[in-house]
C-alpha cells in the first residue's frame, strides 16, 4: 500500500467524522478505531491525532464554529461540511500545521464535497478562527 499524502490523509479523516457523526445523529454505537480501521488500512499518526482531537474538542471547536456563522449553528450543516469545518478549526487551533495550510486543505475539500454557499461560510468561519487566535 502505497503512503498517502496530507490531502489524502485528511479526506480519510473527513470520512471518517462523517461517519461518526452519522452514528451519533442515529444514536449508533461504534468503535473510533473501527471506523479509522474501515477507511484506512493501515495506522496513521495524523489520521488518529486528528479524529481523536476533533472528538475530544467537539464542544469547544462548535462553539467556536458557531461563534463565527453569523446566525447558523455547525448543526445545521451536512455531516460532511460539518467533518470538514471541525477538522479545519482542529488543525488551526491544535496542530503545529501552518495556519495557510489549514485553512486551504478544508476549502479544497469544500470545493470537492460542499456547495459554493457552505465553501464561502467554511472559509469565513476558519478566516475568523486565525483572525483571532
Amino acid at each position: 500500500m502505497e503512503q498517502l499524502n496530507r490531502s489524502e490523509l485528511r479526506k480519510v479523516i473527513m470520512t471518517v467524522l462523517y461517519q461518526i457523526n452519522v452514528y451519533e445523529t442515529n444514536k449508533m454505537e461504534y468503535k473510533i478505531e473501527n471506523v479509522i480501521k474501515e477507511c484506512l488500512e493501515i495506522e496513521n499518526e495524523f489520521v488518529n491525532e486528528v479524529v481523536y482531537g476533533v472528538i475530544e474538542k467537539k464542544n469547544e471547536i462548535d462553539e467556536i464554529a458557531n461563534k463565527y456563522l453569523n446566525g447558523w449553528k455547525i448543526s445545521r450543516l451536512g455531516n460532511t461540511d460539518q467533518a470538514i469545518l471541525r477538522m479545519g478549526i482542529y488543525e488551526l487551533l491544535y496542530t503545529k500545521t501552518p495556519e495557510v495550510v489549514a485553512i486551504n486543505e478544508a476549502i479544497e475539500l469544500a470545493k470537492n464535497y460542499s456547495d459554493d454557499d457552505v465553501r464561502k461560510m467554511i472559509n469565513g468561519v476558519l478566516d475568523k478562527v486565525y483572525h483571532n487566535k
